[in-house]
């Protein structure tokens, strides 16, 4: 009696992997068909394993009968896969961006490489401000507001007052 073995798909210890039409998984993503909220087609959700929320959501074509949804297959998981991860992908390189900061000035003693790294902490968010020598060497290193802005000036500025803590 394993009749009804196959038809639970909620992500159990079964490895195989679910090919079916309005859901596909593999590759540690799955692809679910849904209706679509704003009108009368379809869309598509990709969903990287483990993550509640959907990485991608993009329309999706209809089928034949111009009311249900075109199948999935595999050529069509593998470019959503790849459109997916390309998101990720983006939306990585921008958080990066957007908490870690640097400049490099020059200073009667050379050239310093002034790094600010955010740490977006929910409680208490804050930044650590360092300086690298053209050595390689860190010449110092403290924490300050996750607001400081670095900035050549404010580079200079931290230098200049020996490296104390500027106040934001």
């Amino acid at each position: 009696m394993n009749d009804n073995i196959d038809h639970d798909h909620d992500g159990g210890e079964d490895n195989a992997p679910v090919q079916e039409a309005r859901l596909w998984q593999g590759n540690g993503w799955t692809a679910r068909v849904i209706k679509n909220e704003d009108d009368e087609g379809w869309a598509v959700a990709m969903f990287k394993d483990g993550e509640p929320e959907p990485a991608l959501v993009g329309p999706w074509t209809m089928g034949r009968d111009k009311k249900n949804p075109k199948p999935l297959d595999v050529n069509a998981f593998n470019t959503l896969v790849k459109t997916a991860s390309e998101v990720i992908r983006r939306h990585e390189q921008h958080l990066h961006a957007i908490l870690h900061k640097h400049t490099t000035i020059s200073t009667e003693h050379g050239e310093l490489k002034v790094t600010l790294d955010i740490v977006p902490d929910d409680d208490d968010p804050y930044a650590i401000l360092a300086a690298t020598d053209e050595m390689g060497e860190q010449v110092a290193k403290v924490r300050v507001p996750a607001s400081f802005k670095l900035t050549p000036a404010s580079a200079h500025a931290w230098v200049e007052n020996d490296f104390r803590a500027p106040r934001g």
